[in-house]
């Protein structure tokens, strides 16, 4: 029983970090239907400025703020100079553009970091002990951060004015214009916070894996991207919802010497096996084409 409960924490966590990415993805596909495969270096950016700024001050809380507002930044940026002249172009376009950013930013890293890992020396938090259960608060505080900024970000986007038209965006981009939308200020927007949200993850990422080098957000942000498929690419709960699944599916496999090796393969092939069953993924919402 107690390991069930350590490997559903973890699982938990984990799944928590994948959502926070996949939220990234999903939000800047829902709102400006294109897929950001830049969206995981923006984490590897996120890790070496925790890794600078760590160095510098020996405080992680504002070693993360600086990693935020550094990818925030960086997001605007890229969404302004790369993304912003494409947008009425064919969605092949965007997509190998994206594709270049993301190895720009992967050159980048090399330059200035070298191509080795970098790693960063983090205090040992130590652990919760609850009876016989053993957690590392690690783990806790990855669980905590992800769920906060999960129900966090639900509540603005439903209850607030920007959030409100965020979703009119998503629905239709000309109709929500001609309602005094501003809607490349609404996308602007949406790339910060799914910047925002890149760095945080990459902060928990850290926790867990205390090493930066300029390919650490590949994986993740492949796995990520794979959750917001699965949970239905352009939802949000769905983003959530295939994250934890994810995370869950990871921690169950590795803790199992007979799948563990095949870890990888059994996230990939519970995407192909969800897709042949529901192409929109488990939460998206099939939208019928206007002719």
């Amino acid at each position: 029983m107690i390991d069930f409960l350590t490997m559903l924490i973890n699982g938990l966590s984990l799944g928590g970090v994948y959502a926070l990415i996949a939220l990234g993805y999903t939000m800047v596909y829902g709102i400006a239907k294109m897929l950001n495969f830049a969206h995981g270096d923006i984490i590897m950016v996120g890790g070496y400025a925790i890794v600078v700024f760590f160095n510098l001050t020996g405080m992680p809380v504002v070693s993360i703020l600086a990693a935020v507002a550094i990818c925030i930044a960086l997001g605007i940026a890229i969404e302004k100079v790369a993304y912003k002249p494409l947008r009425q172009a064919s969605p092949l376009a965007v997509l190998i553009t994206a594709i270049g950013v993301s190895y720009l930013l992967q050159s980048f890293a090399q330059m200035f970091f070298g191509a080795g890992g970098q790693t960063i020396v983090i205090e040992n938090l130590g652990s919760l002990t609850i009876g016989e259960l053993k957690i590392k608060w690690a783990t806790m505080i990855t669980l905590i951060v992800a769920v906060a900024i999960m129900v966090s970000l639900t509540i603005f986007i439903n209850k607030s004015k920007v959030g409100k038209a965020m979703l009119a965006v998503s629905e239709d981009k000309e109709a929500a214009q001609l309602m005094g939308i501003n809607v490349n200020t609404i996308i602007t927007i949406t790339f910060a916070i799914g910047s925002a949200l890149a760095a945080v993850a990459g902060a928990c990422y850290i926790m867990k894996t205390p090493n930066v080098s300029p390919t650490l957000g590949s994986l993740p942000g492949i796995k990520a991207f794979t959750a917001a498929v699965i949970g239905g690419i352009g939802s949000i709960p769905g983003a959530m919802l295939g994250g934890i699944l994810l995370g869950m599916i990871e921690i169950i496999c590795n803790s199992v010497p007979a799948l563990s090796g095949y870890t990888v393969a059994i996230e990939f092939g519970l995407l192909i096996l969800i897709l042949l069953v529901r192409p929109t993924g488990i939460l998206g919402k099939q939208k019928r084409e206007k002719v």
